[in-house]
């Protein structure tokens, strides 16, 4: 796996993931891929779950951004330093950051993601 090709893959999850877009998310995931987001959480199955898990992110947020402020790429393997700001479907503003893990298979899909970072310190923003 050229260093191009996963830094190809691992834009289009985060491009996807801040449109809300579940469809064109999940076609950068491997059939059997899992996540574990964030970590210290149960696996999720991607292709199971990933409807679930965007009917979520939509009906918490209005807008969600992320920035990619590192990408350190190694073997078939990259961890993304990363900057989240929402917006709450109440009208709330809150940030949190992260690294997120990718692990991917010699097809160009994404294997395994393990995201590092705390829900209920971004929830607790929103409700504060």
């Amino acid at each position: 796996m050229s260093p191009e090709a996963i830094e190809k893959v691992v834009a289009a999850y985060f491009t996807n993931m801040e449109a809300m877009n579940p469809d064109g998310w999940v076609e950068n995931f491997a059939e059997d891929a899992i996540t574990y987001d964030p970590v210290g959480n149960p696996p999720s199955k991607v292709h199971e779950d990933y409807q679930n898990f965007f009917g979520l992110l939509k009906s918490a947020f209005e807008k969600l951004e992320i920035s990619k402020d590192n990408v350190f790429i190694a073997g078939n393997s990259a961890a993304v330093k990363w900057t989240m700001r929402v917006v709450g479907r109440n009208g709330k503003n809150a940030t949190t950051e992260g690294i997120s893990v990718f692990e991917i298979n010699d097809a160009g899909k994404i294997q395994q993601v393990s995201a590092y970072w705390n829900e209920a310190h971004l929830m607790s923003q929103l409700k504060g």
